[in-house]
């Protein structure tokens, strides 16, 4: 299988059979074109209804190529992101869908929409959305729990609570799967000191072949790389992505 990053949460994976395309948003390597000329049928994933994670452009790409799937979560639809009946499948966690060449399964998020858990030829992959431990900066030895005042999100939270639920996000995941061949998972700088808690939290759970970082644009690629020394302790490969566009071999 080929990995490709797109941009941000963007990658595309091709099989022997097939393309998967996951959260689309930009592509200033302009990756998508082959993608679409390849013949193999195309499956377009989009987590939630983010900007970032669903641009309503993938419905154009129809025009270039009669084999596609659009396989959505179903609060895009709820938010008026699209229609109904522009989608093949909308799922919301727990749900599931098949066909011949691949099993998807919509697991959940700690923020919103869905996460992957796709089984295509022998291998299973897992996108994660915007799964994460998105306030880990406030998680340290001192945390006597409670509200406290989020600048980056602009709102109270409760660090120690929001962590049970994403912890228990990965247990559900757990009930479906402990390992993954693959992995795409936030490792953004911008959730500030430990902002590699919550991919760590993740690969001390399950067993993971490549552990790949996303969401990381605005904070960079080598912030991203933080993560490798924890992969490598758990003997976990990671792909320390460098650039759109580029591509490795799983």
């Amino acid at each position: 299988m080929k990995l490709t990053y797109i941009f941000h949460s963007g990658f595309a994976l091709e099989t022997g059979a097939c393309i998967l395309v996951f959260d689309y948003w930009k592509d200033p390597a302009n990756v998508v074109p082959s993608l679409l000329e390849s013949g193999k049928p195309l499956y377009v994933f989009s987590s939630h209804f983010h900007e970032d994670h669903f641009n309503r452009e993938i419905f154009g790409w129809k025009m270039h190529t009669a084999h596609i799937r659009f396989i959505l979560s179903k609060d895009i639809v709820k938010h008026r992101r699209a229609q109904k009946d522009e989608a093949d499948v909308w799922l919301a966690k727990g749900g599931t869908w098949q066909d011949p060449l691949l099993h998807v399964t919509a697991t959940g998020s700690n923020d919103s929409g869905v996460s992957w858990v796709v089984r295509t030829e022998g291998r299973l992959i897992f996108h994660a959305g915007d799964l994460n431990n998105w306030y880990a900066r406030f998680l340290t030895g001192n945390t006597r729990g409670g509200l406290i005042y989020s600048p980056g999100f602009g709102c109270p939270v409760d660090p120690q609570r929001e962590e049970k639920l994403f912890l228990g996000e990965l247990k559900d995941i757990r009930k479906i799967t402990d390992r993954f061949d693959v992995a795409m998972w936030p490792v953004d700088g911008r959730i500030g000191n430990g902002y590699t808690r919550g991919p760590r939290q993740f690969i001390e759970r399950f067993k993971v072949g490549w552990l790949v970082p996303m969401h990381f644009v605005a904070s960079g690629f080598e912030s991203a790389w933080r993560m490798k020394k924890y992969a490598d302790a758990l003997g976990v490969r990671f792909w320390s992505i460098r650039e759109e566009g580029e591509s490795i071999e799983i």
